[in-house]
């Protein structure tokens, strides 16, 4: 079954760009919290949330999560239902392309198609980040939405192709409680995927005490390098909200004065 149209919440569009943006060396990957909604043969897919988990594989070209990474998103999905009072499930995947195409891999069909057989609507979104306009020379992202389908024919092996989805991206208001807590986890993720790799190292110190002295100087560079790539631009977003909300206020506040002054003129109360 074909997805008609994905919907995407801006502030969970925000929570996959920043996550995306992390690190330009090596794949992130999360999931995308939602429901579907059918429309006679339409099928239309609304993203409310998206979820930031530890990755089990991480290397240039590929990115995966363990099974049980995905059953604490559904646990996560489950928590925003009851909070909600709208019936939300995973409803797809996201990751990230540093410096290469927005456009999935032989690799990323084969595991969207694997998603598909959970779910034949589930979705997959690719951000495609670090990237520099040739004749501007201005960082550019990009993101496109796509499902796969099997163009082999029966009894032949799978050979998959993209199939685009139509992708709208929706402003919001502020920022949902759930992606706001998206974002102030994203260090905890990053930091305990370090933090497992540096166990490994730990675990053979004995045997190689200067790879583990080294190990945890790039534990604690990678740490450093945290702060200024997530909690710095958080910060640095959160007070730029604070500071519009003021300026606002103080909008209202004289719209405010200025009405009842206009009441007062004519003598109503």
């Amino acid at each position: 079954m074909c997805v008609s149209q994905v919907r995407l919440a801006g502030d969970a569009y925000l929570v996959c760009v920043h996550h995306a943006l992390t690190t330009e060396k090596e794949e992130v990957m999360g999931l995308l919290v939602g429901q579907f909604n059918e429309q006679g043969s339409d099928i239309m897919c609304d993203i409310h949330s998206a979820v930031t988990l530890r990755r089990s594989d991480k290397r240039k070209d590929r990115v995966e999560i363990s099974p049980e990474m995905l059953i604490e998103a559904q646990q996560r999905a489950e928590q925003m239902s009851a909070s909600s009072g709208k019936e939300l499930h995973v409803v797809g995947w996201y990751h990230s392309h540093p410096h290469i195409t927005v456009w999935p891999s032989d690799i990323d069909l084969q595991t969207q198609a694997g998603y598909q057989q959970m779910d034949s609507r589930f979705i997959g979104l690719i951000f495609s980040v670090y990237n520099e306009d040739k004749k501007t020379k201005v960082g550019t992202h990009q993101v496109t939405c796509f499902q796969a389908t099997n163009q082999s024919p029966e009894g032949e092996s799978p050979q998959y192709v993209r199939l685009s989805v139509p992708l709208d991206i929706q402003s919001i208001p502020s920022i949902a409680v759930n992606n706001q807590q998206a974002l102030e986890n994203l260090c905890r993720t990053l930091y305990d995927e370090q933090s497992e790799v540096l166990e490994v190292s730990r675990q053979r110190a004995s045997q190689f005490p200067l790879a583990h002295l080294h190990n945890a100087a790039v534990m604690v560079r990678s740490v450093c390098g945290l702060s200024s790539l997530v909690s710095g631009p958080l910060v640095a977003t959160v007070e730029e909200r604070l500071s519009h909300l003021h300026t606002t206020t103080m909008i209202l506040k004289q719209e405010a004065q200025y009405l009842k002054a206009r009441l007062k003129e004519k003598n109503i109360t």
